[in-house]
């Protein structure tokens, strides 16, 4: 029984309850607001702090490239110095055995002079060689420092744009299930105050299961809209959902199951419950629909005869299954009855019936065949009279031909009853 407060101004009275109801939906929307202003300003403050982190990783990207240029850079110069001292090394050597060797033999001085000579070509020839070499070597090292370094780059801009992508994703997902959330408060605040106060105080995971599941069901209907999509009542021993396909004649082709579950952690007897609920209901398939995958699995996939997929990949999980259902409807379909058929064509081709409406069909024919025949046989009889007075004409211009062909002789007279000349019997020349 409602409790009623009279104005004292204008003695109008109403009911309490509305003006109670209509402060906390106020303060419903104030915090509404506030949770969202909150959520922007977080969401400003990551992506904030990301961009520093991926300027930070660039510059530090940046040094290493520059510390391994220099470390390269001063190693070659290293191996450069000791190849000049070897060199210098063995030179000095060769030239003060050779100045030994002209102090000792004067007399093959020329000879030796002529063999060191050609001694110091060929060393001076090695060197340009492995200078050569060396020059080689290093731009191949600079060209496979900046692949890698490209290749490095490449790789890490990916990966920041695959967990850029995937907390986008999850940021939409919570956004829009956390609006559903509040339309849902808003809903069932306008049917029972109280009731919507105690469940916004609580904030349970009941409530956002059952989000879940009306987002699920919106979808499934939005998706397929000539199947039929029903909701397991609370209280009733079953999935969440069950989404009954049809083709396109109307015919059922088979059953689906949803199961909403939107915790942290996955449960295995999920899997179990599912099971016994898909034999009890005599469904085709069941789907586990998760935010948390079971371990070993990092997508949607099937798990001891059972589907599991997250929020995001229900859609086209759904597309699938429904797809195989039908075929495999249309296939059972083409072999159903297909002995009885043949015996049933073959009972109607041997009935009454057909006799009678094939009769029927003879009878139209013949009629229409006589009737025919008659027209043809009453033109032709039309045509005889009509060539006998022809003939009849004919043979009297024929008589006057020869009347008249007696009387002018050689004039000639044109008395043409056609065109041609030639075949007119009435042709005098």
């Amino acid at each position: 029984m409602s409790t009623e407060i009279k104005c004292p101004n204008c003695a109008h009275s109403f009911p309490i309850e509305e003006v109670m109801a209509e402060e906390y939906k106020k303060d419903l929307r104030e915090q509404m607001q506030t949770f969202t202003r909150k959520k922007e300003e977080e969401f400003n403050k990551k992506a904030t702090d990301f961009t520093e982190k991926q300027l930070k990783q660039e510059q530090l990207f940046e040094q290493q490239k520059q510390q391994q240029a220099q470390l390269f850079e001063k190693k070659l110069t290293e191996e450069k110095k000791q190849l000049q001292l070897v060199l210098e090394e063995n030179l000095r050597k060769s030239i003060s055995s050779d100045f030994e060797n002209k102090l000792q033999m004067l007399d093959s001085a020329n000879k030796e002079n002529e063999e060191k000579l050609k001694l110091a070509r060929a060393k001076e020839l090695d060197f340009l060689k492995k200078e050569q070499i060396m020059k080689a070597k290093e731009e191949e090292m600079d060209l496979e420092i900046q692949r890698r370094l490209q290749e490095q780059r490449g790789e890490m801009a990916e990966q920041i744009r695959k967990q850029e992508a995937e907390k986008n994703n999850i940021k939409e997902t919570e956004h829009q299930l956390r609006v559903k959330e509040l339309e849902k408060q808003l809903d069932d605040q306008k049917k029972l105050a109280e009731e919507m106060k105690r469940k916004a105080e609580q904030g349970s995971m009941q409530l956002q299961g059952e989000v879940q599941e009306l987002i699920l069901e919106e979808l499934l209907r939005n998706a397929f809209p000539f199947d039929l999509v029903t909701e397991v009542g609370k209280g009733v021993r079953g999935a969440d959902c069950v989404h009954h396909v049809r083709n396109q004649f109307g015919q059922e082709c088979g059953k689906i199951i949803y199961e909403s579950k939107r915790t942290k952690d996955f449960s295995s007897e999920w899997i179990e419950k599912l099971k016994k609920d898909m034999r009890s209901t005599g469904v085709d398939v069941a789907v586990i629909v998760t935010q948390c995958y079971p371990k070993g699995m990092d997508c949607f996939g099937e798990k001891d005869g059972v589907w599991i997929c997250s929020f995001d990949e229900v859609k086209a999980v759904s597309y699938i299954l429904r797809d195989g259902i039908v075929k495999l409807f249309s296939a059972a379909k083409t072999q159903e009855n297909r002995g009885d058929k043949m015996h049933m064509l073959y009972d109607y081709l041997t009935s009454t019936e057909f006799s009678e409406q094939w009769k029927a069909i003879r009878e139209g024919f013949m009629s229409m065949k006589l009737s025919i025949q008659r027209e043809r046989d009453a033109m032709e009889k039309l045509w005889k009279a009509r060539e006998k007075q022809l003939e009849k004409v004919m043979l009297n211009a024929a008589h006057i031909r020869g009347s008249i062909e007696g009387i002018a002789g050689t004039d000639s007279i044109q008395l043409s009853l056609t065109d041609d000349e030639d075949d007119d019997p009435l042709l005098l020349g």
